[in-house]
């Protein structure tokens, strides 16, 4: 299997497929190809959404459009299981990955109607704008402005806005904790608490901070990294004058953000700044979870849901979620 030796040139060769989970040896595809494959579906544009029959149908979804934040264009939304019925449910604003370059709203859905109906929740799903042709701020922008659509819709949606998740994946939860952040110092709308699933929220690595050399060899590699973090910043990752506003592990402050559940496998390119993220939110205060699996690459759930480690990782967060929305104000 293939290395990304442009990611640690200095690293020495070898195979690291034994460190894989075993229930997720046969879904880890070739690096070089991934990294190519990444880099193809920048080039050529947007994957085609998948037709409209190939959404389930329950829990209820609705396709909508909000006003886009300071004249973009509008924002589409997949809406599921709304509506005034009963006592007020909580609410799940959804991220979606893609390295901030790519991805599917419409991918997420069948995903996102379960987490509907487990949970007996409103899902918002969020289709933001992609870099490179809307960079930073405009995906964190975007995100902001569904946040304040939600609030200011939560009662017509049969939802309580005082029971807001922001639920991300990879790039998704990089804009998530960017979204926590800004709340934070706007104090316009509250957030109940924030679920990090392998976020992507350092630029430095893979550039300026090169990891151990099977980390981050397979899926997401430190080249893949650099490609997405040019594209969404508008500039080379890794140097000094990033903001922390767009790279969430660069801000010095985390006090006053709400609680976090931290999900990384321990061959994730994203280990590293996920935990130095849990530790530096636990020393400011903020009620953390953290959890690291061993043998897991990035996105190692979504390759093989039904490995013994996915469904508990996937369990892992599901508790954490169920936790968040009973937990008092």
């Amino acid at each position: 299997m293939k290395r990304d030796i442009a990611m640690n040139p200095n690293a020495p060769d070898g195979d690291y497929t034994m460190l894989i989970d075993p229930g997720l040896r046969m879904a880890a595809p070739d690096v070089g190809a991934t990294t190519i494959d990444f880099e193809r579906l920048w080039r050529k544009g947007r994957p085609p959404a998948p037709p409209e029959d190939s959404l389930p149908l329950h829990p209820d979804i609705a396709e909508i459009s909000i006003p886009g934040p300071g004249g973009a264009p509008p924002l589409p939304l997949l809406v599921m299981n709304a509506g005034a019925r009963g006592a007020p449910r909580p609410i799940v604003l959804f991220l979606h990955g893609g390295g901030y370059i790519g991805g599917s709203v419409r991918r997420e859905a069948p995903r996102m109607q379960e987490v509907a109906r487990v949970h007996d929740c409103i899902v918002i799903c969020l289709d933001y704008r992609l870099a490179p042709e809307a960079p930073f701020p405009a995906a964190r922008d975007d995100s902001y402005a569904a946040l304040a659509w939600i609030h200011a819709n939560a009662e017509v949606l049969g939802g309580d806005a005082a029971r807001i998740v922001v639920f991300g994946e990879s790039a998704g939860a990089g804009l998530a904790a960017q979204l926590t952040l800004v709340a934070r110092d706007r104090g316009e709308f509250p957030i109940r608490a924030q679920i990090l699933v392998y976020p992507m929220i350092d630029d430095r690595a893979g550039s300026s901070r090169i990891p151990a050399p099977h980390i981050g060899s397979f899926i997401w590699t430190g080249a893949s990294n650099r490609f997405g973090w040019k594209c969404y910043l508008g500039t080379e990752p890794g140097g000094d004058d990033i903001s922390p506003e767009a790279a969430p592990a660069r801000a010095t402050d985390l006090a006053g953000l709400p609680p976090a559940w931290i999900g990384v496998g321990g061959l994730d390119l994203f280990v590293d700044e996920s935990i130095a993220y849990a530790q530096r939110l636990i020393a400011a205060g903020v009620p953390t979870g953290l959890l690291v699996l061993p043998g897991a690459y990035h996105g190692f759930n979504r390759r093989a849901p039904d490995a013994p480690i996915s469904r508990a990782f996937n369990a892992a967060w599901n508790e954490a979620l169920t936790g968040y929305f009973a937990m008092g104000g």
